[in-house]
Parts: C-alpha cells; structure tokens; sequence
C-alpha cells in the first residue's frame, strides 16, 4: 500500500504552465511551432500549457516512448512505438515532457527526432528531477525542480495509476 504527499499544489502548476506558455511564446513569435507531446504522461501538461500558448501557427503531435513499462525503475532502454505524423521539417519542434528523471528518453528523443530535420528542437518539461540522472540532457523550459521521490498525478503515473490528480504528490511506500 502506498501514501501520496503532495509536493506541488494545482495554483503552482497552472502559474508555472502559464508562465512557460509565455516564455515560449516570446521566443518565438510567430514562428511555426510544432509541441510534440510525449505520451501517456505529457498529455494533461501539454493540453494546459496549449491553452496559454498565443502563436496561432501551433501543430500538436505526440510520440510515444517507454524506458519504465509497469516498474518505477527504468529498464535502461528506450522503446519508441508512435513516431510524430506532422512535418517537422524545418519548424520549431518542442518536446513535451511530464517529468525529466534518469535523461535516457529525452536524449533518445532528441537525437531521433533530428532525423526529421527540424529548424530546431526544444525541450519543455513540467519537471525536472535530478535525483537519478543518468545522461545528462539540457531542459530549455523548466516547470519545477524536484529533488527526488516517485511522483505522480496531473499526468504522472505508476502502473497506470494516478494520472487523473490534479496535483503532484510523491508516493510514499508504507511498511506492512
């Protein structure tokens, strides 16, 4: 059985969602964007930070990587089973992350999505967690830092479960 503690409250994540949507819009304008959500754990960050988003030539597309499955550890290697649909060809491209941990799947995604020969490549994630940081990634638009712990909600999951809380919370293992 587990107990979740929550780490970061709703009001904090739709400031810091609103906040990013900003940062990027000033970057780039009116420049073609195409946000690139990484499934399943991007979707509820990726629809909220669209919603600020102001460019009106915004595309969304999803990849779906795997290096956890129904583990809370990675398993080291990176399992792609849904490639981006849209061009990326010559656009600006960001990467939406739920949650940056060990650095395999953004890595991974960044090198494969070069292939498809964007203007650029960005990565934006709603966290960013240092605490098992495997390969070292650069993360251009930061929502939180969280020093360690298994989250979940607002997106996150484990086994599936969770995703649905409108908040972060860590979960906390009890003893039987």
């Amino acid at each position: 059985m587990e107990k979740l503690k929550r780490v970061i409250s709703k009001e904090e994540i739709q400031n810091k969602v609103r906040e990013l949507a900003s940062k990027i819009d000033s970057e780039f304008g009116q420049e073609p964007i195409v946000f690139l959500g990484t499934l399943k754990g991007a979707f509820v960050f990726l629809s909220d930070l669209l919603r600020h988003v102001k460019n009106p030539k915004v595309e969304v597309d999803f990849v779906r990587a795997s290096s956890y499955g129904f583990s809370d550890t990675t398993s080291g290697s990176v399992k792609l089973t849904k490639e981006p649909e849209v061009s990326l060809k010559d656009k600006v491209v960001i990467l939406v992350e739920d949650i940056v941990d060990t650095g395999i799947t953004v890595a991974y995604l960044k090198e494969y999505l070069k292939k498809f020969n964007p203007k650029v490549i960005k990565v934006c994630a709603l966290i960013n967690k240092l605490e098992r940081r495997i390969t070292p990634v650069e993360i251009d638009y930061v929502g939180f830092e969280v020093e360690k712990g298994f989250l979940v909600g607002y997106g996150l999951d484990f086994a599936e479960k969770y995703r649905h809380l409108p908040e972060v919370y860590e979960v906390i293992k009890e003893e039987k």
